[in-house]
């Protein structure tokens, strides 16, 4: 065993035996020094969001973490002794889910489904109680302006009140979903959604992940302050600043953003400055690349023709457009997390700051309490974002919209299965999102990984040694290494279960991100495998056919590479071809589109010219970056591009 080895077991058992003994848990039994992939679910929706209830949700926090933990629970419609009438288990448990409950009608929904309460018999709660699609519209619409409903009292003050009991349950639910034994099998987060707006139906969402279980009085809403810098600073009063609190903050569905959720400008339309960049680079290690209501990477036909940018994509710019055909508009290349990344390098070079430097994970944004519900099967229920109420009976037709999905999972690289070593990976911004299958995935970068790498036994150990894993900056260039980059990328498909066995890999690639003087470029290599695998899947029985790969991987080196230029780079793994969730649901049917009357009601979209039978699963990692010479020194002491 190589000396960087042993170094690196001692100081991992170290550190998790120093967290365990500061957290007041036992050790875990099996702490791993080299680290491995743990799956999750950082955004999830119970009863205590008002768009969840309004959909017939009464699952509550404990719900959504006993269903995470592999439990049966029940979903919406219910019969008339409550009972449900339908149920959902995972066959695999997650390894760690936050429940993020919307801040902003937290305390309003409380009031609205507590008698005795004060403003529980105001119209908009008989509304509420009565209407529930009305009240979903019209009680979102105030809150995305910044306002408080009247019956909240003049300064909002009755709805924060209102808003301890909940608050003070999600904490509750999560420190008792959390293992402290030393099995380490479960691991809940105390978290919200910071559910903010940017202009009429623009999302401008985040979620809001803490360290711990010392976290502010009650979450700060977009009611608090319309501003991100309002937050943050908020943040940093009530967490980070005072004792042991911390936080990051989770940008989702930029997809439907209208390309303001990740803008270069102040409100009052000057540009940030180094000290904004640097202030949300603090806060936003990650990024949210894919959830139910779409992926968020890029699409083709907007800044790029990469033809793995059309995948579970949106028509619609942002929410306005989902609900009004007069009002959509056609996304843009800003809403998507690579043009992000790129615009990042560009106001690294402009102040010296990247405040896009994210890490990505993806989720499920699930609106049944149901995190890690990512199966395409034909019994998926929907995951209710935005859409219409079960009612008293079963849906008929397809569940939920056709061009939604089951969502994603989040994986962290971690020691251990722990609060604090899972935080750190969301920190230090080693972790990946999948669009459902747990493809396990290590992305690393330096300059000195030989071309064998991948035969060695110590893949991993050398790919830290040498380098940085994803999430990281390239070390700086040393005498002796090469004059580019090289990256070590290796993928191992998902095992499955013995219902549903994991799809083969179809293939690996990498793409780069740089400026070239005033142009955002980029560039997609296929390292591993290849798209001539001759697989396909039968649409009409769901049986996949051709070659795939339970392993690949690779070491690539960027031979165009630059010195002069800010770059960054990361990894996307791509099954093979297989039945998206609405083809299976409608064979189930007995649906055929080339016979009507088989199209029973509710299952039209089966049948739609924009319908996608068929989806190549994936895993996106996180990006590693690289800097030209100097950079870190500026990014250092800038605050202006005047002080540069």
């Amino acid at each position: 065993m190589q000396l960087f080895q042993i170094l690196a077991i001692a100081i991992g058992v170290l550190a998790a035996l120093t967290a365990a003994a500061e957290s007041g848990r036992e050790p875990c039994a099996r702490p791993d020094p080299l680290r491995r992939p743990f799956f999750g679910d950082l955004h999830v929706h119970t009863r205590f969001s008002l768009d969840a209830s309004t959909q017939g949700t009464r699952n509550r926090p404990a719900d959504a973490y006993r269903f995470a933990r592999g439990e049966r629970v029940g979903i919406q419609p219910f019969d008339a002794d409550a009972k449900p009438l339908r149920h959902i288990q995972l066959e695999r448990p997650l390894d760690f889910a936050a429940v993020t409950d919307h801040a902003e009608l937290l305390g309003a929904r409380h009031i609205c489904d507590t008698p005795g309460l004060e403003g529980h018999d105001s119209w908009v709660c008989r509304v509420y109680r009565n209407w529930p699609r009305v009240a979903f519209f019209w009680m979102n619409y105030v809150s995305s302006t910044g306002e408080s409903h009247g019956f909240c009292g003049e300064d909002g003050s009755l709805c924060r009140e209102a808003a301890r009991e909940p608050w003070q349950e999600t904490l509750e639910a999560a420190e008792a979903a959390y293992d402290r034994s030393g099995s380490c099998d479960f691991t809940s987060f105390v978290a919200y959604e910071w559910t903010g707006g940017a202009g009429p139906g623009n999302n401008f969402h985040r979620n809001v992940i803490f360290r711990n279980a010392n976290v502010p009085e009650l979450p700060i809403s977009f009611l608090d302050g319309v501003e991100l810098s309002q937050l943050y600073a908020r943040l940093r009063s009530e967490c980070t600043d005072s004792g042991d609190c911390d936080a990051v903050v989770i940008p989702h569905n930029s997809n439907l953003g209208g390309g303001r959720m990740f803008d270069t400008f102040r409100s009052d339309g000057s540009p940030i400055t180094a000290s904004d960049a640097r202030e949300r680079a603090q806060f936003e290690t990650l990024v949210e690349i894919m959830q139910h209501k779409g992926e968020s990477e890029c699409m083709t036909g907007t800044g790029t023709e990469d033809e793995l940018c059309g995948f579970e994509k949106l028509a619609q710019s942002n929410f306005r457009g989902r609900f009004s055909a007069l009002l959509a508009e056609p996304p843009s290349a800003r809403q998507f997390v690579r043009h992000a990344l790129q615009s990042g390098l560009e106001q690294e070079r402009r102040i010296g700051v990247n405040p896009f430097k994210f890490g990505i994970i993806a989720s499920t944004d699930t609106h049944l309490a149901a995190p890690g519900l990512v199966a395409e099967s034909a019994d998926y229920p929907g995951h209710g974002g935005a859409g219409t109420p079960a009612g008293d009976s079963l849906p008929v037709g397809l569940p939920d919209e056709v061009d939604f999905n089951p969502g994603g999972l989040a994986a962290l690289w971690a020691e251990e299965n722990t609060r604090e070593s899972l935080f750190d990976a969301m920190r230090r911004r080693e972790a990946y999102g999948t669009s459902g299958p747990r493809i396990s995935v290590r992305f690393f970068g330096g300059w000195d990984y030989s071309d064998d790498l991948c035969k060695s036994a110590t893949f991993a150990a050398t790919g830290y040694a040498q380098g940085t894993p994803m999430g990281g900056n390239l070390p700086p260039w040393r005498e002796g290494s090469g004059a580019a980059p090289s990256f070590a990328v290796s993928a191992l498909r998902d095992p499955g279960t013995a219902n549903q066995p994991g799809t083969p890999l179809q293939r690996i690639q990498i793409v780069k991100g740089w400026v070239e003087g005033s142009r955002l470029r980029e560039r997609v290599v296929e390292v591993a495998g290849t798209s001539d695998n001759g697989a396909s899947v039968d649409l009409d029985t769901c049986v996949p056919s051709g070659s795939g790969h339970d392993g690949l991987c690779a070491v690539w080196r960027d031979s165009d590479f630059d010195a002069s230029e800010y770059a960054f780079y990361y990894a996307r793994v791509v099954e093979n071809p297989t039945c998206r969730w609405s083809q299976k649901l409608c064979n189930a049917r007995g649906v055929y589109c080339d016979d009507p009357e088989t199209v029973r009601e509710g299952f039209e979209s089966c049948c739609a010219p924009t319908h996608q039978p068929v989806i190549q699963e994936r895993a996106w990692t996180s990006p590693i970056w690289y800097s030209p010479p100097g950079a870190r020194a500026i990014a250092a002491g800038a605050d202006s591009p005047d002080s540069l």
